[in-house]
């Protein structure tokens, strides 16, 4: 956290955001880890689970859109506060109650909340630190993160096994309470005077995409979450539709984080001083032949195996495709674009549940490795297309 010490009061306005952020990302992980083998407990078909996991993604694509202006003109403190609450609800609602019409229901409010979450959170946090060390401050934020997400699944994985959903969804509830009380605690202001905001959403989405760079790192920033789907939808599955207990699910998701707790910090300050291009490169690179090999490998374990190997590549991605969008725009246009790169996320996750679950009514399981490394590939090669930032030289 030696960031956090650099910058005075500006850093402890991020410290308190991150231990909110902390105990949502908890929860998310516990849920996330269940998430896919629940729904497929209720639907039974996992090309279905597929489709359904596109819907969400959809309606998470089309809400970041609507709620920029409302993102841009509203309090966003009082905007995450709400959100958070709304998590509550809807998480303590699935411990009690689950059927098929429930779950489009809930599913789809949680991701209309979650579009207004990140994108209220994001600014937040984009307003706490400066463009100069942003490469930094988003490695160590995203390895607290990921320590989350290396201890929920083990706790979520072994709660399942155990004892069933419900008591999944009543931790992750009561995690997002605790990132409620903890948010209004500590005070988190936004200071952003309200401005005359432009409703019409078309026009910042031409002006975003009418620039090279902009329309690339998107691009790049989808594909690592189009990665992410083959992670937290079909491995899950597969593993649990062919006999694996769930705690193996959630020991597979706790172990494929750990490059990223480890490493993301580390490739954060390279791409502050070396540039983003070739960890850009790299990191694609790693990933696309890992998930290739794995279309060979004879058995599952090999699979789990080199999917976390690829995960170190994943750990030179995260941090750095989301430096790299705040280094090529001005802190102006922070409002009006971070909303439509962040759909970027729910674009790559609909691509990837999408053409995954069309692969699986025609093909067996092991043809999604061979599609995702294409996808890696074609990543790789349109990041020798983009300008290179090296904030050191600023």
């Amino acid at each position: 956290m030696h960031f956090f010490r650099k910058r005075g009061h500006n850093l402890k306005n991020i410290n308190k955001i991150s231990i909110s952020y902390l105990f949502l990302s908890l929860g998310a992980a516990a849920v996330s880890t269940i998430w896919a083998i629940f729904l497929e407990s209720i639907i039974h078909n996992s090309s279905l689970v597929g489709f359904l996991s596109t819907f969400f993604s959809v309606v998470g694509f089309l809400s970041y859109l609507i709620l920029i202006p409302i993102v841009e003109k509203y309090n966003k403190t009082k905007l995450v506060i709400f959100s958070l609450l709304l998590f509550v609800i809807s998480y303590s609602i699935f411990a009690f109650y689950t059927n098929f019409y429930l779950v489009i229901i809930l599913g789809t409010i949680l991701s209309i909340v979650a579009s207004l979450r990140i994108t209220a959170f994001g600014i937040l946090v984009r307003d706490k630190t400066s463009n100069q060390d942003v490469s930094k401050n988003e490695a160590t934020i995203y390895t607290l993160l990921n320590l989350a997400w290396l201890v929920s699944p083990l706790i979520a994985g072994y709660i399942a096994q155990k004892y069933g959903f419900g008591p999944v969804f009543i931790l992750t509830s009561a995690l997002a309470l605790l990132s409620t009380f903890s948010f209004a605690f500590f005070k988190i202001k936004d200071n952003r005077k309200t401005k005359k905001i432009d409703y019409n959403v078309f026009k910042p989405l031409v002006s975003f995409f009418s620039k090279k760079e902009r329309t690339i790192i998107y691009l790049l920033h989808g594909a690592v979450n189009f990665w992410w789907a083959l992670i937290y939808i079909y491995i899950p599955i597969y593993l649990v539709d062919n006999g694996y207990q769930n705690f193996l699910v959630g020991l597979f998701l706790s172990i494929i984080v750990l490059p990223l707790v480890f490493l993301e910090s580390f490739f954060g300050k390279i791409a502050s001083k070396k540039g983003f291009k070739k960890l850009f490169f790299i990191g694609y690179f790693i990933v696309g032949v890992l998930s290739f090999l794995s279309f060979f490998m004879p058995n599952i374990y090999y699979v789990l195996i080199l999917l976390v190997l690829a995960s170190v590549g994943v750990s030179m991605l995260e941090p750095t495709t989301e430096a790299y969008f705040f280094d090529i725009i001005k802190e102006s246009q922070r409002d009006k674009y971070y909303g439509i790169y962040n759909t970027a996320v729910d674009t790559g996750h609909l691509l990837g549940t999408f053409s995954s679950a069309i692969l699986l009514l025609f093909f067996p399981f092991k043809y999604l490795f061979i599609l995702f490394a294409i996808v890696m590939f074609i990543m790789l090669f349109l990041s020798r297309l983009i300008k290179e930032v090296i904030e050191s030289r600023r």
